[in-house]
């Protein structure tokens, strides 16, 4: 066989991922205040976009370009004073102006922008810190010097639960402050709120707050001090070092359980940001209606009068081909966001389809889901499920719940028809560990299980139960002797 040049045919299939597909997977997984922001980004880089304005009718704005639209736009510059509600000029001076403002705002603001003649309560609004330290320091402004100084330099240094895991005398080598001093800014921060704070053991963030309570008498001392025999229900040792009987002791229980073992969580907490929903689900006559939220749904429009300009005015080869990419790039972003919308809408109905039970009679109902199950559905593939699902919340009559909360793996049904979610049978075990009045063994909670139509083996109890953080049947028998 000869060697040399030859020409033949090759089939082959490639997929290319273009621009706009990789732009339109990046909008899918955004949640609507990301997508906000990434927005935001978008108009301040092409001139052609801008934020559309806050409508109260439900007719959309005609200067989006709408698929088929041609790169040519008409001329007709009074079109975008009707859209942009600068030619109703017609309407009667008579209207019911705050009427018409709550179909579109709530009441607090048609109240808080004159609606009413009484003026906006500023004694309402409520100052929050965003972090423990800042609401730590807010309560040092008086003390100054020195001992401030470092008292603030200890806020600082609190991990988030409100713990000091740093040594004195390694905060004293950073603020070239003797141990003495230290110490006394120690004492002036565990006196700050909430109680508890700056404490470098259990112990002593126990013993701060019993201080606080005016509770930290002797007897209380002793029991903090042995904290071990507590954990191990050594009741009797314990009665005998306090020098209390059983009533007592089990009051002083009662008392240590009402303290926080992690007093910054408290601040931590309510500075976190809230979750915001993107999806609505409300049940209606018909059945379950899914909407998106608009009020966090950033909506774009395509300045085509402002295209019409540049596009007349003199230019280059080199402007023209800039000018008509950013159009196409306008273009294709409304769109994407129009294909989002549908999408997300269309996996959030599938999945309150399939969850149905769950929306009306709650966790007990939940059955096990795949995202392969809600994609063969629908039509589209897996990875789109996933990323539509991912960093977004679902509201509706049983409290906000994220998207994924509802994919799982479950067990199988007792009856032998379908099965059962991990939640659902979570939910059972919590139910029935509640419902104890003798405290039970895993083989027996599987054994109720089974009754109420969970198949579920002695291990699974044992995997959710931990998961649960709930103790086991001895941790369980121990916690009701300590309580008496």
């Amino acid at each position: 066989m000869g060697l040399g040049p030859s020409l033949s045919i090759r089939h082959s299939q490639q997929l290319v991922l273009t621009p706009q597909l990789r732009q339109a997977i990046q909008l899918l997984q955004l949640s609507n205040l990301e997508l906000d922001a990434y927005l935001a980004e978008e108009i301040s880089k092409n001139p052609l976009l801008e934020s559309a304005p806050e409508e109260g009718g439900d007719q959309p704005p005609s200067d989006v370009v709408e698929e088929g639209d041609s790169e040519e736009a008409p001329e007709d510059p009074g079109a975008d004073n009707i859209i942009l509600g600068q030619a109703d000029d017609d309407r009667p001076l008579d209207r019911d102006w705050e009427s018409e403002a709550l179909e579109t705002d709530s009441f607090s603001d048609v109240v808080a922008t004159g609606g009413s003649e009484e003026g906006f309560d500023f004694d309402r609004v409520e100052y929050s810190a965003t972090s423990l330290a800042e609401h730590l320091i807010d309560q040092l402004h008086g003390a100054g010097g020195a001992l401030g100084d470092v008292a603030r330099i200890i806020a600082e240094t609190l991990d988030e639960t409100g713990y000091l895991t740093v040594p004195l005398d390694q905060i004293g080598d950073l603020t070239g402050a003797p141990v003495a001093l230290v110490e006394q800014a120690l004492d002036l921060v565990q006196g700050l709120d909430p109680a508890g704070v700056g404490a470098r053991s259990l112990a002593e963030c126990l013993a701060l707050q019993a201080r606080a309570a005016d509770r930290y008498d002797p007897a209380m001392t002793r029991l903090i001090d042995n904290l071990d025999l507590l954990s191990k229900g050594r009741t009797q040792d314990l009665k005998r070092i306090c020098g209390v009987d059983d009533e007592d002791l089990a009051d002083m229980i009662r008392e240590l359980r009402a303290y926080d073992p992690k007093p910054g969580c408290q601040i931590s907490a309510a500075a976190a940001d809230a979750v915001t929903p993107d999806v609505f689900v409300r049940q209606t006559r018909a059945g379950y209606a899914v909407e998106l939220n608009q009020a966090t749904l950033p909506r774009l429009l395509v300045n085509r009068r402002y295209y019409q300009e540049l596009k007349s005015g003199p230019q280059d080869k080199a402007s023209r081909a800039w000018l008509s990419e950013c159009l196409q790039s306008a273009s294709w972003l409304v769109k994407a966001l129009d294909q989002r919308a549908r999408t997300i809408v269309k996996v959030v109905s599938e999945i309150v389809k399939h969850q149905q039970g769950f929306f009306e009679r709650g966790v007990a109902a939940m059955k096990p889901l795949t995202l392969r199950e809600v994609a063969d559905a629908i039509g589209m593939h897996e990875s789109t499920v996933s990323r539509v699902t991912s960093n977004k919340y679902l509201l509706c009559d049983r409290g906000l719940y994220e998207l994924k909360y509802f994919f799982g793996s479950g067990v199988a049904s007792a009856e032998g028809e379908g099965g059962a979610a991990a939640e659902a049978v979570k939910a059972g075990i919590r139910q029935i560990i509640e419902a104890e009045t003798e405290v039970l063994s895993d083989d027996a909670i599987a054994a109720l299980l089974k009754q109420r139509g969970f198949d579920c083996a002695r291990r699974t109890v044992v995997k959710y139960r931990e998961a649960m953080g709930i103790g086991s049947s001895i941790q369980r028998r121990r916690l009701r002797k300590i309580a008496g």
